[in-house]
This record gives C-alpha cells, structure tokens and sequence, in this order.
C-alpha cells in the first residue's frame, strides 16, 4: 500500500482527494499547509511515497517553499504539484523548487490517478535498481540509463549523479535536462528548445528561467563552476554538453 500526503487547504477537495485516492488502495494523510507538512516529513519523520502539493497555501509557506525545504533537507520523495497559476514561469518555478511534476487545476481525477501511479512506478523502478558500474574515463554509456564521461556517472534510473567521489541526487527535471544535453552532446541546444523538448512549454516565457538550472548542474559536475568544462555557456543560443571536457 502506497502512502500519499495530500497538502490542500480546501477541506472539500482534500476530503475528496482522500476518498478517490483510498478507494484506489492507496493510506492518505491530510495537511491544510505548509507548516503541517513539513512538521509531518521532517519533525515526525513519517514515510511517504509521493507528496500532492497544492502551490496556494494558507501562511508563510506555500508550495513552492514546500517543495524548496524538503529537497534542501535531503528529502527526494516525489511531488505532484497542483496550481491554479498555469503561466509557464510559475510551472518553471514550481520544477525550480523541486517538484517531479505539475497539475494544473481544474483537473480530471482521473489524470491526477495516471500521474500519480506514474511517480509511484518511477519510485519502485529506482528502489529496485541496481548498483551501477563504476565510473570510467571514456564516455560511454554503461547501460542505456547510465553514462559515464570523465570520471563521473550519470545514472538516469536512480536519478543520482557521482562525480569527485561524491553523490548528488538530482530531481526528476534536472535528470531530464542532463539527459536532453547528454544525447545533443556536442551541439549546442537553444534554451527555447529546452522548455519545448524538457518541459513541453511552448508558450512565450523567460528562457533565462533555465539558467537557473545550469547553474545548479554545475555545481554537481564541474570542478571550477565558475569555469565550466562541460556544461558550456553558447553565446547567444543557449548551452553544449561536452564530455570530454573543453
């Protein structure tokens, strides 16, 4: 049996958020905001397997802070995040924060049941993966779903990166967008193209929103992030992933 908090300060919604998702086997817990759900995860250090996070929250703390201090305290479990606000700077904000993916609402019950059986297959599949080879030197990929290139590891199934005799646990839309860069490796991608094809946003928006996102991979990846070697700045376009290193 699968264990879902649900985060949603309309107490009809939440209540019936609980009814459908028990119907369909899973334990549901309720918090009307932020404070709750954190106290839940990090105070009481109760178990779930996905969090349904709704973005406008009662408090200091709405879902984007929500989303922020569980992956700062360590805490990976995916989000589910549902919003009312669908402009695609505030979906970048809410995969900024942290969550694995967005619903905007209204939404049908039974595609939040889809996406949230989808997190759950996603979490199953990474507790079961086994322990990747190690790292070698050449880029190659070790399997279809690890990649190794200058002494680093990128392990698309367990959505962990190890570099420096370190490791780093990326969420699901930093993992996309290593793997978008990782199979354009080489050539540069505009960051246009990266809201299209890692995010599926074809409206209008900041594209400097994915900067953001860089410059957090780098952190991970580079030895001198200041002076990156493999996640290279494209003057005017965008970005290019080069194993082996400019």
């Amino acid at each position: 049996m699968s264990r879902i908090l649900v985060v949603e300060d309309e107490q009809h919604l939440a209540n019936g958020l609980r009814f459908n998702l028990e119907a369909e086997g899973h334990e549901v817990s309720l918090a009307s905001d932020g404070g709750q759900a954190l106290a839940a995860i990090l105070d009481e250090r109760r178990t779930f397997d996905v969090v349904v996070l709704d973005v406008m929250l009662p408090g200091r703390k709405n879902g984007f802070a929500v989303a922020t201090e569980l992956r700062r305290a360590g805490q990976f479990l995916p989000i589910l995040m549902l919003t009312a606000r669908t402009r695609p700077e505030d979906v970048l904000k809410g995969f900024e924060a942290g969550a694995d993916d967005y619903l905007p609402k209204p939404f049908e019950l039974a595609i939040l049941i889809a996406r949230i059986n989808g997190l759950l297959r996603r979490r199953r599949w990474n507790e079961a993966a086994p322990a990747p080879p190690t790292a070698g030197t050449a880029a190659q990929p070790a399997s279809p779903d690890v990649y190794t290139f200058a002494g680093r590891t990128l392990d698309f199934t367990t959505m962990e990166l190890r570099a420096g005799g370190k490791s780093y646990r990326l969420t699901l839309m930093e993992c996309d967008l290593l793997r978008y860069l990782v199979t354009n490796a080489g050539q540069p991608v505009s960051r246009r193209a990266i809201l299209e094809n890692v995010w599926g946003l074809h409206e209008s928006t900041d594209t400097r929103a994915i900067d953001n996102f860089i410059v957090r991979l780098r952190r991970y990846l580079e030895d001198r992030p200041d002076s990156p070697r493999f996640l290279i700045t494209v003057r005017g376009v965008g970005y290019k992933f080069v194993p082996e290193g400019k």
